[in-house]
């Protein structure tokens, strides 16, 4: 699969892998409707391939994102809202927690490589990823306030990745934080200070991922992200359902099989590497 390099959305799948890169280089990768609209669809074709493994998420020229365009935003619809109430800005808004929500909850493991700006729509964006990669000398922020602006759509991701203490002085404050911070943060996992290093990371972790069966990969992040939106008993009971259809499908038997033989399961056979 691969885009029109004027395409906002940047798309190339290799070896079970699908490269995200976000295009719009000469405005730090700020995400527009179009960009917007494109992730969304870039993750709704693959959602259902177990083929494709991970997404890795990066930005053109540098920067991962430095958040949502501004410009677009404040004349969404003319900027008025409409008689029957519906408000223009308010649904431009709305679409980067649509599509944020649609990046955490894809099937496959999704890791974001932060580098230059990581700011606002950027930040969330890291946020909603299963694994976070940054350069120590990536800036990250949210610095929405300092613009008169709620970070509205982000602000629920950054309580669920670092919690609410952290999530209400960043936010509130408008600071900024290199990658090292973020690190300490949990916002990221790994830090890396040159390309050399970030594609190590990036081969490991995918390398890792490959030795996962990929139905019990997706049915795991389906388990992990109902923790705290669902009743405790709740979850456990969906999940004692999950294990039990994974006992009877096709990937367990294979996968102890294989324990017990002293072998690579079928679904390693593709290495998953860049």
């Amino acid at each position: 699969m691969d885009k029109d390099r004027d395409s906002t959305v940047c798309v190339r799948s290799e070896r079970g892998v699908l490269h995200l890169t976000l295009n719009r280089p000469e405005a730090r990768n700020a995400m527009n409707a179009p960009m917007l609209a494109e992730i969304e669809h870039a993750i709704d074709t693959v959602r259902d391939d177990r083929a494709v493994r991970a997404i890795v998420l990066r930005g053109a020229g540098g920067h991962f994102c430095a958040g949502g365009d501004l410009k677009s935003m404040m004349t969404a619809g003319g900027g008025d809202a409409a008689a029957n109430g519906a408000d223009p800005i308010a649904a431009v808004n709305r679409a980067f927690g649509t599509m944020l929500r649609k990046v955490a909850q894809a099937p496959q493991l999704v890791i974001a490589i932060c580098e230059g700006a990581v700011l606002g729509g950027g930040f969330g964006l890291a946020c909603v990823s299963d694994i976070a990669f940054t350069h120590v000398d990536a800036k990250f922020g949210m610095p929405e306030t300092t613009r008169g602006l709620p970070p509205a759509q982000i602000a629920p991701f950054v309580v669920e990745r670092i919690g609410l203490t952290q999530a209400r002085r960043l936010c509130l404050t408008g600071a900024s934080f290199r990658g090292e911070q973020a690190l300490r943060l949990g916002l990221v996992h790994e830090c890396f200070s040159g390309e050399d290093e970030l594609q190590a990371m990036l081969a490991a972790t995918l390398a890792q991922l490959m030795q996962c069966a990929p139905l019990a990969t997706a049915v795991t992040k389906q388990i992990l992200l109902e923790v705290g939106r669902r009743d405790m008993d709740a979850v456990l009971d969906d999940a004692a359902q999950k294990f039990a259809a994974s006992v009877r499908g096709s990937e367990a038997p294979e996968g102890i099989a294989a324990f017990l033989q002293k072998r690579a399961p079928r679904w390693a056979g593709a290495s998953g590497l860049p």
